[in-house]
């Protein structure tokens, strides 16, 4: 595994919110590191959250954020099928009884696919550049650093759980 790199101190507004992005994605991939299926399915009760259910998460909210809002692609075959009327946990569910290595593959798969589009984006019109989808609830249009912002924040709050959870694994501790 790559080594986590501090954001820069200096950069573009669009180089610093990606590096920022790019840390916690190294965060989560660090919390996983060593772990078989048996720690990656394991609970830290009250809470039925497993870091196998929070990679598969967060891989979902990357394709959903940056393929689907920001470029307009359809969603990824992994998520097309899914019922999230019967099953609105599916990823969280399925993701704690996935082989870790799998759910890593996926995850850096999307997470390559979806650099290209945030590249294209920063290209076209930096942070302000406007996403395809825009906001079901208020018919505003996200922009680039919206949505890059609120992958930060979703990335810190899981990055927190993940930290718990894995103490509680292994007394694994750190960032």
């Amino acid at each position: 595994m790559a080594a986590r790199v501090d954001p820069p101190q200096q950069g573009t507004e669009g180089e610093q919110l990606l590096a920022y992005l790019d840390y916690h994605r190294t965060t989560l991939r660090m919390k996983l590191a060593g772990l078989g299926p048996e720690a990656t399915g394991r609970t830290l009760p009250p809470s039925t959250m497993t870091l196998g259910g929070l990679v598969k998460h967060l891989d979902l909210v990357e394709d959903y954020w940056f393929s689907v809002v920001l470029a307009g692609n359809p969603e990824h075959e992994a998520w097309a099928g899914v019922d999230w009327t019967e099953d609105p946990d599916w990823e969280w569910r399925t993701g704690a009884t996935e082989d870790p290595a799998d759910l890593l593959a996926a995850y850096d798969a999307t997470v390559a696919r979806v650099d290209q589009n945030i590249s294209a984006a920063l290209a076209d019109g930096g942070a302000d550049a406007v996403a395809v989808k825009r906001n079901r609830r208020t018919d505003e249009a996200f922009n680039l650093r919206w949505i890059l912002l609120h992958m930060i924040e979703e990335y810190a709050r899981h990055n927190g759980h993940a930290d718990l959870i894995r103490e509680s694994i292994d007394g694994e501790v750190g960032e």
